[in-house]
């Protein structure tokens, strides 16, 4: 009897012991926050590793819909209107998918499945979008664990990189920020403190619009004569609007005030613009 009922709790000390030992995802699950624009684009899927198998093209089939990933379907969330296969997508969480085509673009897919485990419970009628994305082989070391990543971020253009095995697929997401900067600045313009800087560097940059941003940056100035940095700005704008000999008095002007402040990386941009005049 005694044997027995120690026999028992032998089971259930090894049942609990086992229930309290925790083990490593085979497939582990990664969340990426990209700052992008004016919002944010978050991206969560699972990771599958390679393991000596063949996954796409083998276990999972050449022209067959994939999840993208492993487990629960991939998901992709903006928290500002993004642009992706020519189709502008609001803010909000989406599925993606693709279609695996040997030595051919592959079918990308955003979908509203969002509750879907994997394919399964994938509804065609739930597209957002479908387009083409480039497929390629890589001539390195082959990547073991299935990996997505932004790449190349720009303030209104970046990439989705899919990478495993010796594959690669990307496609592009663009915003439009622009236009939203041009409406926000306009309107702090007209307001008590004006953002004559940030203005000066939106016409110059962005806008092209180098009158305006020659007004805004001297209006910068004459609330911070000490500001070298500003006169290097002055400088580039001036050299757009084809005025070399006054755009070297202000890159001169950033280099004096630059020396003063011990800023050395400024006092090298000076010296490299003034070079190239």
């Amino acid at each position: 009897m005694k044997k027995s009922i120690l026999a028992i709790s032998t089971v259930l000390l090894s049942v609990v012991m086992s229930a309290q030992v925790k083990m490593p995802a085979p497939s582990p699950t990664q969340t990426i926050k990209q700052e992008f624009g004016l919002g944010t684009v978050e991206l969560t899927y699972s990771r599958p590793a390679l393991k000596g198998r063949t996954i796409v093209g083998g276990q999972d089939p050449w022209d067959i819909i994939w999840r993208t990933g492993a487990n629960a379907a991939t998901k992709i969330k903006f928290s500002d209107a993004v642009t992706i296969g020519g189709k502008q997508l609001d803010t909000g969480t989406y599925v993606i998918y693709t279609i695996p085509h040997k030595n051919a673009d592959w079918d990308v897919i955003i979908n509203k499945g969002l509750k879907n485990w994997g394919t399964d419970g994938y509804k065609e009628s739930e597209d957002v979008v479908k387009f083409k994305a480039p497929f390629k082989k890589v001539k390195k070391q082959k990547v073991e664990s299935f990996t997505m990543q932004f790449t190349d971020v720009l303030p209104e253009s970046m990439n989705c990189e899919l990478t495993w095995d010796n594959w690669n697929v990307t496609f592009p997401i663009s915003t439009n920020v622009k236009d939203k900067l041009r409406t926000q600045l306009e309107a702090a313009l007209q307001g008590e403190k004006k953002p004559y800087w940030n203005a000066a560097n939106f016409y110059y940059e962005w806008d092209k619009d180098y009158t305006k941003a020659l007004d805004n940056v001297n209006k910068a100035i004459e609330g911070n004569v000490k500001g070298f940095w500003m006169y290097l700005l002055k400088a580039k704008i001036l050299k757009e609007l084809g005025n070399n000999a006054d755009a070297k008095t202000a890159a001169n002007t950033c280099l004096t005030l630059a020396t003063e402040a011990k800023n050395d990386s400024y006092v090298n941009q000076a010296k490299t613009f003034i070079s190239k005049l």
